[in-house]
């Protein structure tokens, strides 16, 4: 009897610490969800003043400066290069090209539109998965992708015929980061988020400078350097202390609960868009944008879903 009651005491108090990290994870990815467009909101506002590329070189810079006394003093500093350092230099390398992608949209695109096309990334990531990692699509899935394209086509089509090929911009930055994340699941569990989140800044950085050498050498608009004013150093910083923030935040959130659990809180972040582009640059999407968002949103939610019960059938199977 009392055995028993020691084993029901544990189990609640387990079942409580679950909940509690669970209720703590969510607090955290709501937060970073909010928070990540204000750091597109300051590219944009750097983009009269910056190239793309020369906006993702402070981007990676100021999360470096403000990650490093954390990681290091949490001792963490040799983890976050020794895992898998050509999966690193590949994230980094990755995250470069989505976010510059990212950001040369948003120099010409409203905030809400560039941030819609791209979430078509969960769609491109489960083609990748299929591909690279071998997991198995089934027709539902198929069906879920296919009226997620229709629905970044109906956001696309009229952006394009405005704003010409800087609508294909998002598209591409979303490949870039769908690739990204099947090179993070190859390391995930191995390395904690904060190192991680340090190594792929870090590896991003390099690649950046590389990008503005070139940039500076051919005489690439894209990616040419330029000394900031007094005036742009404020947006500078409000780009690194929001990209700091985020995406600890999200780091915090996934070491606490599932991606899968997560995943569908990411489009909490549309809403900030919507609301900062409104806010700052007076944009409001129109009709046939928000028609196409809520297709991408429900079946990105709908892939989501299905990876989540396949992940669950996987675990089952094993045990």
């Amino acid at each position: 009897m009392v055995k028993t009651n020691i084993r029901s005491t544990t189990a609640h108090l387990q079942l409580g610490d679950h909940h509690h990290q669970t209720g703590k994870a969510l607090i955290y990815m709501v937060t970073a969800m909010l928070t990540l467009p204000a750091l597109d909101a300051f590219a944009k506002l750097l983009s009269d003043y910056q190239s793309p590329g020369q906006i993702v070189f402070y981007r990676f810079f100021l999360q470096t400066l403000f990650l490093f006394p954390i990681v290091f003093y949490r001792g963490e500093l040799i983890s976050a290069f020794t895992i898998s350092p050509f999966i690193q230099f590949m994230r980094g390398l990755l995250m470069v090209l989505a976010t510059t992608f990212f950001f040369a949209a948003l120099k010409y695109m409203p905030l809400a539109e560039s941030i819609s096309i791209f979430f078509v990334e969960p769609m491109i990531l489960t083609i990748l998965s299929a591909v690279i990692l071998g997991e198995v699509i089934r027709i539902r899935r198929i069906l879920a992708i296919l009226v997620g394209f229709i629905g970044a086509l109906i956001v696309i089509k009229p952006s394009f015929a405005i704003f010409g090929w800087a609508a294909i911009f998002p598209l591409c930055a979303a490949s870039c980061f769908a690739l990204y994340v099947v090179f993070t699941r190859q390391i995930s569990g191995r390395i904690s988020p904060l190192p991680m989140q340090f190594s792929v800044g870090i590896m991003a950085l390099l690649v950046a400078s590389t990008m503005l050498y070139l940039g500076y050498q051919f005489d690439i608009n894209a990616i040419m350097p330029k000394t900031p004013q007094k005036a742009e150093f404020w947006l500078i910083i409000g780009l690194g202390v929001f990209a700091t923030i985020g995406h600890v935040f999200l780091t915090s959130a996934v070491r606490y609960a599932d991606t899968s659990l997560l995943a569908p809180f990411q489009y909490l972040e549309i809403i900030s868009a919507i609301l900062l582009g409104y806010l700052i640059f007076e944009d409001i999407p129109d009709r046939q944008t928000i028609f196409g968002l809520i297709i991408i949103i429900t079946s990105g939610v709908y892939l989501m879903h299905r990876e989540r019960i396949a992940r669950l059938a996987n675990k089952a199977t094993k045990t």
